[in-house]
């Protein structure tokens, strides 16, 4: 009975390895809640919106000011020409209202474009595509212990251009034009786990370049539901911090996500709290997943349809740090 239970196990291990391969999944793969970008695309030809609202406070102990701060965020996502290039862009509106802690003085007004960025992310190393299990027929526990391979993460790097306007109400320091971005993104999975890292270099050219560093841990807690923690460490001449992030995702269709967070920080220059409700929605147009070399001596197409792909459940696997069935 035992050599049974074993050999179902390894059946099971099997099945999963042969269908992580494919850069495509069966629900939609969202950057949000968090701030950081995973490592995997959203696959060709499929098209995706993720949006939301929020709201805030900055308090600023020298300026003696208290901000309540209202956003709108936009980002639209698309896969083009093969699986491992997305194209995308962002977009933030955002509102000001700045009040006076000392004096008379009313309050002030401030809105307009905090971000409008295009760019383009390509994976350059996928460690799960074609990786070899080696399976141990007799052995649960050889077949389950630590892998140091595991470690290896994917690698993506992100290339766009910002762009700043002139009389920008919300940084009115930032040089006006379009400025370069570049980001290095690594994303490893473990399980119902996946660590996402960020490494942004942000407007590169200017009189005021920016470097942070996004790192965020994602928890699935079932085929449905995904909670996050994230860490972000901002520097540069013009404004530097130390953000903390949380919250949850709920995935209510393979096509369909909504999202809450929050974010605090520990300094008074300004401390900062805000919180976001949001949705991801995608449009999927894709057709026939690649046709990727099988960890046997033949090659092997994962799924020649979307059709025939959705008729096993082991395939509806997610890449991203959103909504994760089983965590892979």
């Amino acid at each position: 009975m035992k050599k049974l239970i074993d050999r179902l196990l390894i059946l099971g291990v099997i099945s999963v390895s042969l269908t992580i391969n494919a850069q495509y999944t069966e629900t939609i793969n969202s950057n949000r809640p968090g701030e950081s970008q995973g490592a995997f695309s959203v696959g060709r030809s499929v098209a995706q919106l993720e949006t939301g609202f929020d709201i805030g406070n900055d308090s600023h102990e020298l300026l003696r000011t208290d901000t309540d701060i209202t956003g709108f965020n936009a980002a639209l996502r698309y896969g083009l020409l093969f699986e491992q290039l997305e194209l995308n862009a962002d977009f933030r509106y955002q509102r000001n209202e700045v009040n006076f802690t000392s004096g008379t003085s009313n309050p002030e007004i401030k809105a307009g474009i905090e971000t409008l960025q295009v760019g383009a992310k390509y994976l350059l190393y996928d460690p799960y595509k074609y990786s070899k299990e080696e399976i141990n027929l007799y052995s649960y526990h050889a077949n389950n212990k630590f892998k140091w391979k595991t470690l290896i993460p994917a690698v993506s790097v992100y290339g766009g251009a910002v762009f700043d306007f002139e009389d920008n109400k919300i940084y009115p320091l930032r040089d006006s034009g379009v400025s370069p971005t570049a980001a290095i993104i690594t994303q490893h999975n473990w399980g119902p786990w996946v660590w996402v890292n960020n490494v942004i270099f942000d407007r590169i050219s200017s009189t005021y370049p920016t470097t942070s560093w996004i790192t965020t841990m994602t928890h699935s807690f079932s085929s449905k539901f995904a909670g996050f923690g994230e860490y972000q460490i901002i520097s540069g001449d013009l404004y530097a911090d130390y953000l903390f992030r949380g919250g949850a995702a709920y995935l209510i269709t393979d096509d369909f996500q909504i999202d809450v967070s929050g974010l605090i920080n520990l300094k008074n220059t300004p401390s900062r709290w805000n919180v976001s409700a949001g949705l991801s929605y995608r449009l999927d147009l894709h057709k026939k997943d690649d046709i990727l070399k099988d960890t046997s001596k033949d090659t092997k197409k994962i799924g020649t349809s979307k059709k025939a792909s959705r008729k096993s459940s082991s395939s509806k696997r997610k890449r991203k740090d959103g909504i994760n069935p089983d965590g892979l």
